[in-house]
């Protein structure tokens, strides 16, 4: 999707500037931690079920402007709208991301409605900054000649790694699951001849999507070759662990230059542009595309509304009467 927002903690943005990098630690574990940013962070956990790089990414961000904020004599739950527009302005002067800045934006805009909600402010100040202004970028996908090719080489692979291959991305394919999500589901998830997949995604939401039968029967492939021991269905190379994202990562490569595929263009996150892409193309409707792909928001979805504007464009060169009078005017046109 350009994507939905990348929450890993990353270095500061204030590279020469008053608030330096931060120190990371786990959330809530860090020393000197300010008492109502643990409190803050305790509460994404324990009532939004905010996941441990969500929250590591949530204190990172605070942590960066509490350094900001003590620059300027400010506690950070007391920082006034001057400090928290000079620390946007300073992150914009250092050069960061507009997507990055925006993350942090979020991040205290999240705090600052907290301490609200708390009572710990009386007001929100968050409530005055701009947000950066994002390039709206088309999510990249490969169209279905490709992904056949993807599958078929992916069936081509002998042993253990093909079978895992072939029932990742026809799963992946089929559902429009994120890797994460793929690679977190136990074994049993596909016990006996259910048509239905559930899926935990983001913050524990569960969501329930339909199973193909080629990605049925790749998942059975695999329990079977890999044996009944070990709980994960995409087991590691210790049986006893999940496979990680960076060995998933490296055996899609593989399979993509098989396929003749630039592996620079094939990712999981693209098989989920291309799942969901297709789908708009044959018809499906952005509503259920929203409950598929495990979306908040439908606002998120419509990243694929070109999708639909190019449907309807075919629709209406089709079937519209002006558009079929104007290519008999055309071909008339031509003819001696």
């Amino acid at each position: 999707m350009g994507h939905v927002p990348d929450r890993r903690p990353q270095r500061s943005g204030h590279r020469g500037t008053e608030a330096g990098a931060a120190t990371r630690a786990k959330p809530g574990a860090a020393p000197g931690m300010d008492r109502h940013v643990e409190a803050f962070l305790e509460m994404q956990a324990a009532e939004r079920g905010a996941a441990r790089n969500t929250l590591l990414a949530y204190e990172a961000d605070l942590a960066d402007f509490a350094a900001f904020a003590a620059s300027r004599g400010k506690a950070v739950a007391d920082a006034d709208a001057a400090t928290l527009q000079g620390y946007m302005a300073g992150l914009a002067k250092a050069g960061l991301a507009a997507r990055t800045a925006a993350r942090r934006l979020s991040a205290l805009r999240q705090f600052h409605r907290f301490l609200l909600r708390e009572g710990i402010r009386e007001d929100d100040p968050t409530g005055l900054l701009d947000a950066p202004r994002l390039a709206r970028a088309l999510p990249k996908y490969l169209s279905e000649a490709e992904v056949d090719g993807l599958l078929a080489a992916a069936a081509r692979r002998a042993g253990r790694p093909g079978a895992i291959a072939r029932a990742a991305l026809e799963m992946l394919y089929a559902t429009g699951m994120r890797v994460s999500e793929l690679l977190a589901l136990p074994r049993t998830a596909l016990a006996g001849d259910a048509a239905l997949l559930l899926i935990r995604g983001k913050g524990g939401k569960e969501r329930i999507v339909p199973l193909s039968d080629a990605a049925k029967e790749a998942a059975a492939a695999l329990v079977a070759l890999t044996g009944g021991a070990g709980r994960w269905l995409f087991p590691g190379r210790d049986p006893r662990r999940a496979m990680t994202r960076q060995g998933f990562f490296l055996l899609l490569k593989q399979v993509a230059l098989d396929a003749g595929l630039d592996p620079a263009r094939v990712s999981p996150h693209v098989l989920r542009h291309s799942f969901a892409s297709h789908l708009l193309a044959r018809g499906a409707d952005l509503r259920s595309l929203q409950m598929l792909l495990g979306h908040a928001d439908i606002a998120t979805t419509q990243i694929y509304t070109h999708v639909l504007a190019e449907r309807l464009t075919r629709l209406v060169e089709a079937h519209h009467p002006l558009a079929a009078q104007n290519l008999s005017r055309s071909a008339g046109e031509v003819l001696p």
